[in-house]
């Protein structure tokens, strides 16, 4: 296997951000109006969620390849993750005081998928589209 030399998608500090995203995300959406449970609620949570689990399902992929593959995915959910929350904001669901930190973790995040991304492309030789 060529795959990534960690013990666990646990131990990435990636992984463990995005978790913290997604549990803050789940608070947050916890003070929506109920008649937003099948909306904007559960599209925030599936893309926070998301986020989280495309990285540890990489991580679970026989190849470095399938991992990078899966960090990308990672990074869409990120965006989609984004795009709810600023509409949520925008549309009167959150405020801007809520939602603004929760963009500034996902920057983050998004910085760290990258990094992760460029290492194992450079470890591995794979093309860095």
């Amino acid at each position: 296997m060529d795959g990534p030399r960690f013990q666990s998608y646990r131990d990435l500090k990636v992984w463990q951000e995005a978790m913290n995203l997604a549990v803050d995300c789940y608070e947050l959406t916890g003070r929506f109006p109920r008649g937003e449970m099948y909306g904007m609620t559960s599209q925030i949570r599936r893309a926070a969620a998301s986020v989280a689990a495309n990285i540890a399902e990489g991580h679970g992929r026989e190849t470095t390849g399938s991992f990078v593959q899966f960090l990308r995915n990672a990074q869409g959910s990120l965006k989609e993750l984004e795009t709810h929350l600023m509409l949520a904001d925008r549309v009167g669901l959150a405020s801007a005081s809520a939602v603004t930190p929760l963009l500034a973790r996902g920057d983050e995040i998004g910085r760290m998928l990258r990094a992760l991304t460029r290492s194992l492309q450079r470890k591995t030789g794979v093309a860095t589209t």
